[in-house]
């Protein structure tokens, strides 16, 4: 796999691929900007070698064309500070404007095309469409890795029409991390698992076993462990096809030596809802007509010693429902204790979606080794999967 650093960029354009899919305010205004923050090197090194950028990315899930709320017009101007240059925006990307504006690209100058998912053949892989998307360049960047695990037209098979193809910063960056932890960690090596549920994180977990120490389950998926051995956990989230999965689990961790920890006690509601009444409970005991929407103080406290104790930390998905504020502590708890095993000379990686975007809204983004810009990418890399935005770097 060729890198950015092994190119020059002097006098070519540059289609990069980008992941500019970033959370907004309801004013339009940028909520986090991890993912902007992201691509500024990649897009300087290239500026600075004397070459340009027509940079494209998704945002959101639009249905049917044209949404003005997923376009990227309203990035322009907080992407153009960042970089210090001044983005033009291309519209259409697959529009006659475009065509124009890149034709007339000068070195050093930067555009964004709108939206890829405006039009259905970015997610169909459509071969014309990437065709059209390569046209434009001499070389293609590709640094989205949070769009890698999927054969989308600009994020893979693009690959079949330029010439010249290199990975970005973002790439390497994200890779190399994610070797951290499942090649050869330092121990001892804790996996934080959250989110709602098992099925979604069954491979990781099953992979993660073969290196981690610890392994700590939060979240709405440590339920189904609790009623899989026999406990009542009320009208907490339960995947009854798992119960099985969720013992099989328990007992590959008994014989592979690692520490598999639940939530002793849970932090419940009466419903699931902001304004829910609250109680706590053991979370295997947990009375009818409540459901689990936190980690409790017990188990918040034992966690973050585990966690304090660790010189590898992996953490991926939150303890809880982490964004109403009867329900955050263990969140919070558990990004204090990753903070601080980070400052004493642990590695910690966040892996991406929601549990990157809780450690930069509780404030900890400067105080983890790193944090990955794809959720679902950073967790098929670590169970192993080939992604197709990496293989098509590879030919």
């Amino acid at each position: 796999m060729k890198t950015i650093d092994n190119y020059n960029f002097e006098g070519k354009k540059a289609v990069v691929r980008v992941d500019l899919n970033v959370p907004l305010n309801p004013d339009f205004s940028v909520r986090d900007f991890t993912r902007i923050n992201a691509v500024v090197a990649t897009v300087k090194k290239i500026v600075a070698d004397g070459g340009s950028a027509i940079l494209m990315s998704h945002m959101g899930r639009p249905k049917d064309g044209f949404e003005d709320k997923f376009s990227l017009k309203h990035i322009v101007a907080p992407l153009s500070e960042k970089l210090g240059i001044d983005v033009k925006f291309g519209g259409d990307p697959i529009g006659a404007e475009a065509d124009e504006m890149a034709a007339n690209l000068q070195p050093g100058e930067v555009m964004l095309l709108d939206n890829l998912r405006f039009y259905k053949e970015e997610k169909k892989g459509d071969e014309e469409f990437a065709k059209k998307l390569a046209s434009r360049g001499d070389v293609w960047v590709m640094d989205a890795f949070g769009t890698a695990h999927r054969a989308h037209a600009s994020t893979a098979v693009i690959a079949k029409f330029v010439k010249d193809k290199v990975s970005g910063y973002v790439m390497g960056r994200e890779v190399e991390n994610a070797k951290k932890i499942t090649e050869n960690p330092a121990r001892p090596f804790t996996a934080i698992m959250g989110g709602a549920k098992v099925s979604d994180k069954i491979l990781l977990i099953e992979r993660i076993m073969d290196v981690a120490d610890n392994i700590i389950i939060g979240g709405g998926m440590a339920y189904t462990f609790f009623k899989a051995q026999g406990g009542t956990i009320g009208n907490s989230l339960c995947e009854e096809d798992k119960l099985d999965l969720a013992l099989e689990l328990i007992e590959k961790a008994k014989a592979k030596g690692v520490n598999l920890l639940l939530p002793v006690d849970s932090v419940c509601g009466d419903k699931f809802g902001e304004d829910a009444a609250v109680a706590s409970y053991d979370s295997n005991a947990i009375a009818d007509g409540y459901m689990g929407l936190d980690i409790g103080p017990k188990a918040a406290e034992e966690f973050s010693k585990i966690i304090k104790e660790s010189k590898s930390v992996l953490w991926n998905g939150p303890m809880g429902v982490s964004e109403w504020a009867n329900f955050a502590n263990g969140t919070t708890t558990v990004a204090t204790a990753v903070a601080e095993a980070t400052e004493a000379g642990a590695f910690s990686l966040i892996g991406g979606g929601d549990s990157a975007a809780a450690v930069n809204t509780l404030g900890f983004g400067d105080r983890v080794s790193y944090i990955s810009t794809g959720g679902g990418a950073m967790l098929e890399l670590m169970e192993g999967k080939v992604l197709p935005g990496i293989a098509a770097l590879e030919d």
